[in-house]
């Protein structure tokens, strides 16, 4: 279960403290303005009172002694006596007891108005420990009318839905209770985010998986959490080739290759994408990582497909550049670029994707994605951000991913000119 953000005050405080024995006796029959009306026995205020005392003290035997021979005879003595049971069974965590605790307690009418609406969530989170769902929404809901709405109800309403098999259901709860969070200014935990990643993933929101990945990740992420964020961000129905080759020159960058099959699946896709230098200089970084063996048959005989056109390519690149310049069209500059960005030769790509730019005729979100990827990874973060901020449509959400990127480097950046220790 998602951790419910709440502190569990005792019900029985408000009883217990109604009886002090400071308290004169001649007020315990006088309307309590913001509470309920307190009537008692001396015999019965006696009796509360060295529960109280015995509670204090940590001797839970005598106060459960005291507990089992009350016998109330006014609305108000219920309403104390159920409240120190409560009392008693969240001290040995008997979420059982407590709820049928907070069951008497609701059968008086000596609840204080204010703490209903709390006590009421607290009956629903209760209810929902022992797997009474049906109660637990029930109470929830009543919590509600009450007044209370308060992010935890959000979070466990969520969790009971899932614990139906209702996912559907319970997102729309998980989604209120992060924009809580974000319009407080309040960091959203990392857990949320994780459960929010899978409704969204489960319902085919694409767009949500691919937001809240790149939220989370600004948080600060490891080398791991950035491998898990591009595996499924790869898996988006109609993406880009170009754009997903992209994420996987991503995971490279932040140093998430992780296994053979990452290393393999990067470089097969290069050499698909027309980019065989590029699939030849992945192959080796795997060699030298020790994830990929010489004689592993696929990446082998992928190696030895590309080795002899990486060559040709990079000779074919002042070719391209002349074309690039004589064209009246962009089309021609970005697949120069493109051949640039392939190679890591980034001052290079950022000029021609420039110049496809200024031509026109091409996918500008093609050309601003890569443009700002090139102009970061050359040292112009403030530039490549700017261009990664002009990007829509399909390369969206690629160009966010690596809009974090710049960030994280801009971060290690400042970090490292005050001489602090870089973090994320």
């Amino acid at each position: 279960m998602t951790k419910l953000r709440w502190s569990l005050m005792t019900a029985s405080t408000l009883a217990l403290a109604a009886i002090a024995p400071a308290l004169p006796v001649n007020a315990a029959k006088k309307p309590q303005p913001t509470g309920p009306q307190i009537v008692m026995s001396d015999t019965f205020r006696a009796q509360m009172a060295s529960a109280k005392a015995a509670l204090r003290s940590g001797d839970t035997a005598t106060a459960n002694n005291i507990a089992s021979s009350l016998m109330p005879s006014s609305d108000f003595e219920s309403y104390a006596a159920a409240g120190l049971r409560f009392e008693l069974a969240s001290r040995r965590s008997d979420v059982q007891a407590q709820r049928l605790a907070l069951t008497d307690m609701f059968k008086t009418n000596a609840v204080p108005v204010a703490e209903a609406p709390r006590l009421r969530f607290l009956a629903g989170y209760f209810s929902y420990a022992v797997g009474n769902y049906d109660d637990a929404l029930a109470q929830l809901g009543y919590a509600k009318t009450l007044g209370y709405d308060e992010t935890d109800a959000l979070l466990l309403t969520a969790d009971i839905h899932l614990r139906r098999g209702k996912p559907k259901e319970a997102r729309p709860f998980v989604d209120a209770a992060m924009a809580r969070e974000r319009a407080a200014g309040r960091a959203i935990p990392a857990a949320w985010y994780d459960r929010a990643i899978s409704l969204a993933y489960q319902a085919g929101d694409w767009d949500a998986v691919g937001r809240l990945y790149r939220e989370r990740l600004a948080l600060g992420a490891s080398r791991g959490e950035w491998r898990s964020a591009l595996a499924n961000a790869m898996t988006t129905p109609g993406i880009d080739k170009q754009a997903m080759l992209d994420l996987y020159r991503l995971q490279a960058a932040n140093g998430a290759m992780a296994s053979e099959r990452d290393y393999q699946g990067y470089a097969a896709f290069a050499e698909k994408s027309g980019y065989s230098a590029e699939a030849k200089a992945i192959i080796e970084a795997g060699r030298s990582a020790g994830k990929l063996a010489p004689t592993q048959p696929a990446t082998a005989q992928l190696f030895k497909t590309v080795s002899p056109k990486a060559p040709k390519e990079i000779a074919a690149l002042p070719a391209m550049v002349a074309k690039a310049a004589k064209s009246n069209k962009g089309d021609a500059a970005l697949d120069a670029g493109d051949a640039y960005f392939s190679l890591g030769q980034y001052p290079q790509a950022a000029e021609q994707y420039r110049l496809a730019l200024s031509k026109g005729s091409v996918d500008v979100n093609h050309a601003n994605s890569r443009l700002g990827v090139a102009l970061a990874r050359s040292g112009d973060l403030a530039g490549g951000k700017a261009a990664l901020d002009q990007v829509s449509g399909k390369w969206a959400s690629v160009a966010g991913f690596w809009s974090v990127w710049v960030d994280q480097q801009s971060g290690k950046a400042s970090a490292s000119k005050q001489g602090a220790t870089p973090t994320g």
